[in-house]
Parts: C-alpha cells; structure tokens; sequence
C-alpha cells in the first residue's frame, strides 16, 4: 500500500512539473515582442523586396524581408560580381535593370560598368550568386525575361540587344542574337518580352520610337521594325497580360507627363489605343501593371507621386478618381516601382531622400501610403526594384 502511495506522490509531482514547465512557456511565448512575432509568423509568406545600389566600385543588390502587412524588415546586402555605373539620380535612366523571373526562382541584375549580367538564385530574401556574364555590348542598362530566353538592352556606343538561353541559373549567349537599334546612342529605356512571347519591345529615347523584333524559333530575333511613340518622350514599356503594350512618356515640359497603350500586330508595328492620358504629374518614366492585368501604375519623380489608371480588355486606359492615387514625401524623388507577385503591394525607389516607399494596394485601385523604410543614401546612383 505505501509503495502504491509513493507511485502516485511521485506521478502528482510529475504533473505539476509539466504543468509549470508549460506555463513558463506560454509566459514565454506571450512577451515576445510584437515584431518577434509577427515575423516569425510571416516566415512561409516568403515576400521580398529588391534594390539595386549600382555603385561604380563594388555593384550590391539590397534585400529586404516583406511582413504579411507590406512593410520591410531586415535588409541584406549581396555583391552581384560586378560594377555599377556610379552617378547620382537615375544615371542608368531606364527601367528593368533589376528583374525577377517570371516564377520569382531568379534574379537578374545588370552591372553597367563592368558590363555584365548577374544572375542570383531567389530564396525567400535571400540571394546566391549563380552567374556572371558579358552583356555583349557597353553599359547595359535592362534586361528581361521568358521562358528560358534572356535578352539585355546595352545604351551606350552602338546600342543594341543580344540574347542568351537560360539553363539552371546559367546564360549562353545565343549566337547571332545581337540586334542594333536604329541609331547609336539611341538612348534605350526599356525592354519587355510580350506575354505569348512573341515579341520584344525596346524604347528609343532619342528617336522617340518603339522598336519591335519578332522572336524566332531559335531565340534569335527578325528585323527591327520601328513605331513612333504617340506621345513625346517615351521610355517605360510594360506588357499588361492581356498583350496591350503599356508606355510611359515623360512628356515636353512641366504636367504633361501621360501614359499610352498599343496592339502589338503580327507584323511587330504597333497600333495606339489610348493615347497620351495625362499622369496630371511631372517626369514620368516609369510603370508597373498588377498582376491580374486590372490596374497600371506611374512613377512621377518630379511631383514624388504615383498615377493610377484602369485598364480595359481592348487595353484602352481610364484614370482612377483623382488619377494621382498615392503620394510620398515631398522630395522623394520616386523612380522605379515594383508590384508584389500577390498583387497587394506597391513599391517605390526613392532617391531623393534614400528611402523604399511602401504602399498597400486597395480593391478600387487606390494606394495607402505605408510610410517609408529608411537606410539607403539619398541621390546616390540607386536604380532598380523587383518585388515578389
């Protein structure tokens, strides 16, 4: 009888052991910190913004962890093996010098002073360096992406694109995949594949035109065909899902900043929809479309605001109530923006106070400003921003 005592004296004790051991735990659990918390809670969100530092000694892309509210945290630093071109505000002037693949598996960063192409493996926000190749010409300045084809836009000289096949994070250049463009010095902005993968489009800044190649069967590309711009000062191109071409001109003086729409035909010439709606809003250069295809957004560097239109399934375009939807600091200086695979995100590269803007994509299309996250230096070269 007392053995069976002492059994049980010794089971109570046991219980109560666990018992406080998992009080403590839950006590634990409940003081993290809220920012602990919540970023322990958002490890399978796997949301990451990138910036690209295009310094002229040492080029970095700049990762920031995304939280399930659209906020930044936690920035890392990769070295993409080569060297940016320097400078101050926009010095690549164009959009898409820092890209993800379509899955979101790659990144691709231009290295404009050493002339290179880097490739790094995505990981959640964090970065290897995979790959790092000659562009095929002098400062490039874009690149884009489909399928397991690669194309990189080189401004200075004799400016042109040249090909290569992507294969495990690896690039080959395409034998006889360089295009010239029509004139040297063309001043290139922008490059863009077409959703079916048929076309690529180039933005000449110098001649204000819109250059179109077909893509042959073996990744290599057929005659330039040249379209004039609609508006004055074309430079961004972005394909909406739907095929609609989507081109940012920044306009021939102050307010006249607009945004065009075209059909790209069989023939590569493009044919305007919408032409030169007003952005209301200064120097605007760059776009960025959601995902869904319902929405195109402009970065207006010189207001530091962002523009909102819809966008029909014919591609013709409607500004949002207000058009201008979101705002950053005065000052901001908001160049490159990115859209978050999930669509609810956007995001601003902010040179002239150094800093991310963040906003929370609303369902009419408006932006809610989620203020800014600091730490990068102000008017110092930055060009380039992806967003998964």
């Amino acid at each position: 009888m007392n053995r069976l005592h002492s059994k049980f004296q010794r089971v109570v004790k046991g219980y109560k052991a666990m018992r406080t051991l998992l009080a403590i735990a839950i006590g634990a659990s409940a003081i993290l910190p809220v920012s602990a918390m919540a970023h322990r809670g958002d490890a399978d969100d796997a949301g990451a913004v990138f910036v690209m530092t295009n310094n002229a000694d040492e080029n970095e892309v700049i990762a920031y962890e995304r939280n399930t509210d659209g906020k930044l945290y936690n920035a890392r630093r990769f070295k993409t093996g080569g060297r940016g071109s320097g400078g101050n505000t926009d010095p690549l002037v164009s959009q898409g010098s820092l890209v993800l693949s379509e899955d979101g598996s790659l990144l691709f960063a231009v290295n404009a002073g050493s002339g290179e192409i880097s490739v790094f493996r995505v990981r959640d926000a964090r970065l290897s360096l995979e790959d790092v190749v000659p562009s095929g010409g002098s400062e490039p300045n874009a690149v884009a992406q489909h399928g397991n084809l690669v194309y990189v836009l080189n401004a200075a000289g004799s400016s042109s694109v040249v090909g290569f096949q992507l294969y495990h994070g690896k690039l080959k250049r395409i034998p006889q995949s360089l295009r010239f463009l029509s004139r040297n010095n063309a001043g290139p902005a922008s490059i863009a594949f077409s959703p079916n993968g048929q076309f690529l489009l180039v933005t000449e800044r110098s001649g204000n035109s819109i250059d179109a190649f077909h893509i042959e069967s073996n990744g290599t590309l057929s005659p330039i065909v040249i379209s004039p711009s609609a508006g004055a000062g074309a430079f961004a191109v972005t394909f909406a899902p739907n095929g609609v071409a989507l081109v940012s001109e920044t306009g021939a003086g102050a307010n006249t900043s607009a945004i065009s729409s075209y059909a790209v035909h069989a023939d590569g010439s493009l044919v305007p929809i919408s032409i030169s709606i007003p952005t209301l809003a200064t120097a605007n250069c760059w776009n960025a479309v959601t995902p869904n295809g319902r929405y195109v957004y402009t970065s207006n560097a010189g207001s530091s605001n962002i523009a909102g239109f819809s966008i029909s399934a014919t591609g013709a375009l409607t500004p949002l109530p207000g058009t201008i939807v979101g705002a950053n600091a005065n000052g901001a200086t908001n160049l490159d923006i990115a859209i978050s695979a999930d669509g609810k995100f956007l995001y601003s590269l902010n040179s002239g106070n150094g800093t991310v803007g963040m906003f929370a994509i609303r369902a009419d299309g408006k932006l809610t400003n989620l203020r800014a996250v600091p730490g990068l230096s102000a008017v110092a070269g930055f060009n380039g921003i992806a967003a998964k």
